[in-house]
């Protein structure tokens, strides 16, 4: 099946960036009888398989994510059991992620992490940062909105210190302040669990995204699902604001 799906693919059109919002881990477990973290373990195999499928098949960026700002708000013993998950799996994956080639990358908030989270953070993006495959990009206490509110503080900031101009900030100006400086914006989106939100994910750079909803939860989501995505998003005509004809006459 997957390599029926591969074929069908165009990989001179893939997605150059693919964003995932990975819901549904909780939910997975309770239809199970399962503790909640154990559907945030099972959250991690996906995660690395989706992120060896995007490898192979030469998807340029993932960003998947994996804590958000407002997730500070769970049961306090939810919260330390997700933190211990995230170091131990960030410390057992990064050395296979370095052979893959993958480079590893964080962005989100780091004033309020403890010095164990953000020691393995520094490690692996030390250990990774000559790769030149995929870059794995992990939002992680992470906010659009307070991404957002940087951007305007550092912009307010260079203003008056002189190495800004207002008449300087444009679209561009503004990519450059935000927390994904450097990497195209998501060309394709997809959320799983079902729910029909955007829950504050990169709210500026989704602007002319393709959405994908999956009412699979993250647990169950294959590499085959992810090609499926992919073939969705191929088969969708992207306009930007302009009219197909014009698409068309563009091309000719």
């Amino acid at each position: 099946m997957i390599s029926e799906l591969k074929y069908n693919i165009d990989l001179k059109k893939l997605p150059a960036h693919i964003a995932i919002i990975m819901d549904g881990n909780g939910r997975w477990a309770r239809n199970k009888g399962l503790k909640r973290i154990s559907g945030h373990k099972e959250g991690v195999r996906a995660v690395r398989r989706i992120t060896e499928i995007c490898g192979e098949i030469g998807v340029s960026v993932l960003t998947l994510y994996t804590f958000s700002s407002e997730n500070w708000n769970r049961p306090t013993s939810e919260v330390k059991a997700l933190m211990s998950l995230f170091i131990k799996s960030l410390n057992k994956e990064i050395n296979k992620l370095k052979a893959n080639n993958v480079q590893f990358r964080v962005m989100g908030c780091t004033n309020n992490l403890s010095n164990d989270i953000l020691d393995s953070l520094k490690e692996g993006i030390g250990k990774t940062k000559d790769n030149s495959g995929l870059i794995l990009n992990l939002a992680f206490n992470y906010g659009s909105r307070q991404e957002i509110v940087d951007a305007v503080k550092n912009i307010g900031t260079d203003i008056l210190t002189g190495e800004l101009k207002v008449a300087n900030i444009d679209e561009a100006l503004i990519n450059n302040y935000l927390y994904t400086h450097g990497l195209p914006d998501p060309d394709l989106l997809i959320r799983t669990g079902g729910d029909h939100r955007i829950s504050n994910f990169m709210l500026w750079q989704i602007a002319y995204s393709e959405l994908i909803i999956t009412s699979k939860y993250w647990p169950e989501f294959q590499k085959r699902d992810l090609l499926d995505c992919i073939l969705q998003f191929q088969s969708r005509e992207r306009r930007f604001g302009q009219l197909s004809e014009q698409l068309i006459n563009e091309k000719n």
